[in-house]
């Protein structure tokens, strides 16, 4: 049987401006530029510029102290004069409406050239040019250069694409054509794209620079492709006394024909101009410079353009002001005027949550560079102190979430280089004298141990524990392993070398 009933919750919800909010602050400088322009052109009441020109004289100094008294006039109201809402809502000064990056970073900073090069793909495109092929054949030829990725490999298989063109192009052609017309495409430059793994793509290489000077193919060379094409498992995995056995090969021979192979670039993409930009190109969201042993924070603001209160909007506002003087508004001319105002309401409210989000950010920044003062002072990693999102929330008064998005994927320029704020955070662990030090200490312990190791006889997780504790931090195997994936460092057999 159904019941109604009555029943009291509390709920916590966010508006969608307090959302928009949390965006903004998760945003990396990079890309607000771009957040920027969105706004920019759904809203023609924002514009970019310096200083707005005074048009009426400034009696209060609130933002929208009216706004929700003139929305429930506007709305609920239908007997109110136009003129007083106008005059009202006119007192707040234009000027006070922009948002100027000045205060963080002075005019000559702003400045940085970003260079504008083609992409890979472009650069495969272009090759298609120098050849004699069908339009047809051209089209599919795009469509494989399309398909592959940033490394410079081919991931879709030949009959993905042939429904990919039967789809896309209304081509109708087969497998035997797609794949005739990718061993072109693994001609272009440079050698090894359009390789379907990274086996095919070391010996694409190979054999471009056999072909491309014959006295290249020497016994090494010949001995690195027969690795490559019949032994790559081995070589991969390092079972070098294998390779040895099989080959019948002493170990100067096997470590000239790997030194070979090693000289090979398993990501061919990478090296054409232009490919990987921000991989080449960091745009830091913060700048700390070492004045004379005082560290100085700036928060970098050259993606963030000047912002103001289009004038002619307000200008508009005037006109209807004065338009109306002595007389009942139209309804037309309110829901004028109502429209404008809430462009301009708008676009307060993003020049605000730009200030509000430069004002997070440099508070949340600061606290890190105040709680890392020793590591930005020296650049010793092993200087970096323990520190979690609620050692900050504390300091700031922030809500955990806020530091956490300000903290993501953001990047602070010092002059020991680039870093991204993550690699400050990490969890602390007792020494065997008590003290407590950050796991990044031990983690940059571990790795300096292993890049002074005997890469012959590569240090076991077991040997680089007893090494760890004999300086001090008892670790368990198991989080030696740990620490050393976390560090992309793989492990001992892999790190032998000959």
């Amino acid at each position: 049987m159904i019941k109604q009933t009555l029943s009291q919750k509390m709920l916590q919800k966010l508006s969608p401006q307090q959302i928009q909010l949390m965006k903004l602050f998760q945003i990396p400088t990079a890309n607000l530029e771009e957040r920027i322009q969105e706004e920019l052109e759904i809203n023609p009441a924002l514009e970019e510029g310096g200083e707005s020109a005074d048009v009426f004289d400034i009696e209060s100094d609130e933002w929208g102290s009216h706004k929700e008294e003139d929305s429930e006039k506007s709305n609920n109201d239908e007997d109110f004069e136009l003129g007083d809402y106008l005059n009202e809502y006119l007192d707040d000064d234009p000027s006070l409406y922009k948002m100027k990056g000045d205060e963080y970073l002075n005019a000559e900073e702003r400045k940085m050239p970003v260079p504008v090069e083609n992409t890979f793909h472009e650069s495969l495109e272009r090759q298609i040019g120098m050849l004699n092929v069908y339009d047809d054949e051209v089209v599919i030829l795009k469509q494989i250069i399309g398909s592959i990725d940033d490394d410079g490999y081919l991931r879709r298989e030949s009959d993905s694409i042939v429904d990919d063109l039967l789809f896309a192009h209304n081509i109708e052609t087969d497998i035997q054509t797609v794949d005739r017309l990718i061993k072109i495409v693994q001609k272009f430059e440079p050698a090894g794209i359009g390789a379907r793994t990274l086996q095919e793509c070391l010996i694409l290489q190979l054999d471009d620079k056999i072909e491309k000077d014959p006295s290249f193919n020497n016994e090494e060379r010949k001995l690195a492709m027969k690795i490559l094409n019949e032994y790559f498992d081995e070589f991969t995995k390092k079972h070098y006394l294998k390779l040895k056995k099989v080959l019948n090969i002493s170990d100067s021979e096997l470590k000239e024909a790997i030194d070979e192979i090693l000289r090979l670039n398993p990501k061919p993409a990478g090296i054409i101009e232009g490919n990987n930009m921000q991989n080449n190109y960091i745009l830091p969201d913060f700048i700390i410079y070492n004045r004379d042993g005082e560290l100085e924070l700036v928060l970098n603001s050259k993606n963030a353009p000047d912002l103001r209160i289009n004038d002619q909007y307000m200008d508009m506002l005037k006109g209807y002001r004065e338009s109306v003087s002595g007389r009942r508004a139209t309804r037309s001319e309110k829901e004028a005027v109502l429209f404008i105002k809430q462009k301009i309401d708008s676009a307060k409210w993003f020049i605000d949550a730009i200030k509000q989000r430069q004002d997070t950010l440099y508070r949340t920044m600061y606290a890190i560079m105040q709680y890392q003062y020793d590591y930005f002072s020296t650049g010793d990693e092993r200087r970096i102190k323990p520190m979690i999102l609620k050692d900050l929330a504390d300091v700031t008064g922030l809500d955990i979430s806020t530091v956490s998005r300000v903290a993501n994927s953001k990047f602070v320029q010092t002059e020991f280089g680039t870093k991204l704020l993550k690699e400050f955070f990490s969890e602390s662990m007792q020494a065997q004298d008590g003290t407590e030090v950050s796991t990044l200490e031990v983690k940059t312990i571990l790795g300096d141990e292993i890049a002074r190791e005997d890469k012959r006889k590569p240090l076991s997780d077991e040997k680089l524990m007893e090494i760890l504790l004999d300086k001090g931090y008892n670790i368990a195997r198991r989080t030696i392993a740990k620490y050393r994936e976390q560090l992309n460092i793989p492990v001992a057999r892999l790190r032998k070398e000959l």
